[in-house]
């Protein structure tokens, strides 16, 4: 039987990795990189034989011609390289990818699988921070929260436990850490792809749907869209939901529609599906390393330790 040995949510933000001169005197940025740096050094510690890292799509890896709720690489996985993020083939494990998908299928989930799929820093920005030589397998599990409908997070938390239960039921015998990756809560300026209003709305969805082959002539505009958009961070939301994962009990949120999340802490706050994921997987309270609103890089950052020490269960 494989086991979980760590379980880490983390926020990101590429503009850590391409403007972190601007934020360097604040200290809720400082804060972030430390809890960053504490969980790597915890996740080390665990020696994982693999990690399955759950994190989102933005619209680099996949588009909007084809949007499964849920997505999970079994074969050749390939970083995008946005902003100065892993770019290229990552090392998967591929065996325990087939036994997760095998397992989702008997609880009766529908999930797409890809045996070439490209990920973006919704998956990468995580790795490259917390497992940073790239020198342990991954399983990285895309789940759908940019393109509505969405599954719900109610969903999502039943996603982890149908996780869990194929990890478990793995004769392998590894020791398997979880990234979830995103979040807090950030207001994107992004619009529903069924209700572009602007022309940079409409520049946007046509970017979404087009631009697999030809991304680099996006890139720039859609940037420039990303500086000019203002900060809508709700840190009470954001403590509050890191509060939930201490205590071990998400049932409060886990009813929440995507419009109610939205409006409490914005569309980048969809991104909490992976750590609810995560959390449902792991089954363990969690351990608040950091947290701060970043303003510049429009997001609250957090980032919370599992580890699976703990008998009380998540509900």
């Amino acid at each position: 039987m494989s086991e979980f040995v760590l379980g880490v949510g983390a926020s990101h933000s590429t503009l850590m990795n391409t403007h972190w001169a601007e934020v360097d005197h604040l200290p809720a940025a400082h804060r972030f990189r430390d809890g960053l740096a504490e969980a790597r050094d915890a996740l080390a510690a665990t020696r994982p034989d693999a990690v399955i890292v759950l994190g989102s799509n933005h619209f680099r890896g996949m588009f909007l011609d084809l949007v499964p709720a849920f997505t999970i690489g079994v074969a050749e996985v390939l970083g995008a390289g946005e902003a100065g993020t892993p770019a290229g083939p990552l090392p998967v494990d591929t065996a325990l990818a087939r036994k997760i998908v095998d397992g989702l299928v008997t609880d009766g989930f529908d999930p797409a699988f890809s045996l070439r799929l490209t990920v973006d820093h919704g998956i990468t920005h995580s790795l490259q921070h917390l497992l940073p030589a790239l020198d342990v397998p991954v399983v990285p599990i895309v789940i759908n929260m940019f393109a509505p409908p969405l599954p719900s997070l109610r969903r999502c938390h039943d996603l982890g436990t149908a996780i869990a239960s194929a990890v478990r039921g793995d004769g392998a015998g590894k020791r398997v850490a979880v990234i979830a990756s995103g979040g807090l809560s950030h207001r994107l300026p992004w619009p529903k792809w069924f209700a572009a209003m602007s022309d940079d709305d409409r520049f946007l969805v046509q970017a979404w749907l087009n631009g697999r082959e030809s991304w680099s002539e996006y890139e720039v505009r859609r940037r420039q869209i990303i500086r000019a958009a203002e900060p809508d961070i709700n840190s009470d939301f954001d403590e509050w939901f890191l509060r939930l994962l201490e205590t071990g009990d998400l049932s409060p949120i886990l009813d929440w529609p995507a419009a109610r999340l939205e409006d409490e802490a914005g569309n980048g706050a969809q991104e909490l599906r992976a750590w609810i994921a995560m959390a449902a997987a792991l089954g363990v309270p969690a351990r608040t390393l950091a947290y701060g609103a970043v303003p510049d890089w429009l997001t609250g950052m957090g980032v919370s330790l599992l580890t699976p020490n703990s008998k009380e269960i998540i509900s």
